[in-house]
């Protein structure tokens, strides 16, 4: 059997507190106090009240000050408040619905008023609860569908990253590391003046969760020049600069069956733009300068970062000096030059990285 709802009566009238009492606790615990700061201890107790019959004209704290006080407290701002009072004006009632009272009951009371007012604002503030509760339930099943959704694309997104690296072995954890060296240069970039419009904490989780798509181009490339351990002639090299152009359409097909979404955008754009030079010398459509999405600059350093220092069938792995050094000579030319500075300033960062997803080996 349910636990009888709390009544809280404040009034420091004796008479009317008895007559209150007597009307009230054949259906309810009825709490008294006879002052509005035994009222506000009373109320801030565990349990709290489920409702509270306030009098007015109190001495010392009235009952609009007690009301703003318990509706300007978390834990007992919930609580709805029924104002007793032996005087009544639009005025009054005015400001004491301002303060959050839900109801009047004029002295003398009705018996009968009393009873239908307490037991409809008692059913009125179960039902909110229960609503609460209900939203509370349905928005935690939300972020649960939310965060199963968002670690399917994770996995999907990676399993298709893979995919294009298997295609070239030697790669290992290239995926892994050039997101997060993307999202440390971006993090590190947001409050630069340049940059300060065009990041913030969702567009860098964009580009985190779009940057390891950036080469998936490559399966559209033959194994014999992905994987020529020497250099590519004029005709092998043309043929592999099309991989940028290969994730790009593959990318805009997908978005013509399935919809275009910000996702899909970032990541076409960063398999698209990544090969971009500042100086409008990168392909494949030789922009040049802020022409370049911001992303596609961003992933340009990431990239060639983790190439240098990583073992290819074309070259041996680069120490972390010779890789600064050959990315500082790009300053200006290859790369956006702030984005160089970005990344010597965090290239102890960039070192932790490599070292955490090193490949096996």
């Amino acid at each position: 059997m349910n636990n009888p709802a709390r009544i809280l009566v404040v009034d420091d009238e004796r008479f009317h507190l008895n007559v209150i009492v007597g009307l009230l606790s054949d259906d309810y615990k009825v709490l008294i106090a006879k002052s509005g700061m035994r009222a506000l201890e009373i109320a801030a107790a565990d349990p709290t009240p489920d409702l509270i019959l306030l009098d007015i004209f109190m001495p010392e704290m009235d009952g609009y000050e007690v009301c703003q006080r318990l509706k300007g407290d978390e834990k007992t701002r919930h609580i709805p408040v029924i104002y007793l009072t032996a005087k009544s004006d639009v005025e009054g009632e005015t400001h004491g619905f301002s303060l959050g009272a839900v109801d009047y009951l004029s002295k003398p009371i009705s018996p009968p008023i009393v009873k239908a007012r307490v037991k409809n604002h008692l059913a009125y503030a179960q039902a909110l609860w229960d609503l609460e509760q209900q939203n509370e339930q349905l928005e935690c099943k939300i972020q649960e569908r939310v965060l199963e959704i968002s670690r399917t694309q994770d996995v999907a997104i990676h399993c298709l990253a893979s995919l294009a690296e298997t295609r070239d072995n030697e790669t290992g954890n290239h995926i892994r590391r050039t997101q997060h060296y993307i999202k440390l240069l971006a993090e590190h970039l947001e409050s630069h003046p340049r940059f300060c419009d065009l990041l913030d904490a969702d567009i860098i989780k964009l580009m985190f969760k779009s940057a390891p798509l950036h080469d998936i181009g490559k399966v559209g490339v033959p194994d014999r020049i992905l994987l020529k351990p020497g250099a590519l002639n004029q005709e092998e090299w043309v043929e592999m600069k099309k991989h940028a152009a290969h994730a790009y359409d593959a990318i805009c097909r997908a978005e013509q069956a399935l919809g275009s979404s910000s996702f899909l955008h970032s990541a076409r754009e960063i398999a698209y733009t990544h090969h971009e030079k500042w100086d409008g010398t990168g392909y494949p459509r030789g922009l040049k300068g802020d022409d370049i999405p911001l992303s596609g600059r961003l992933m340009s350093l990431a990239d060639v970062y983790d190439a240098l220092i990583s073992k290819r069938v074309y070259k041996p792995a680069y120490s972390h000096e010779k890789a600064r050094g050959i990315i500082l000579e790009g300053r200006e030319s290859y790369f956006d030059p702030d984005i160089v500075d970005a990344f010597i300033s965090i290239e102890d960062q960039f070192i932790a990285v490599a070292k955490q997803f090193e490949d096996d080996g």
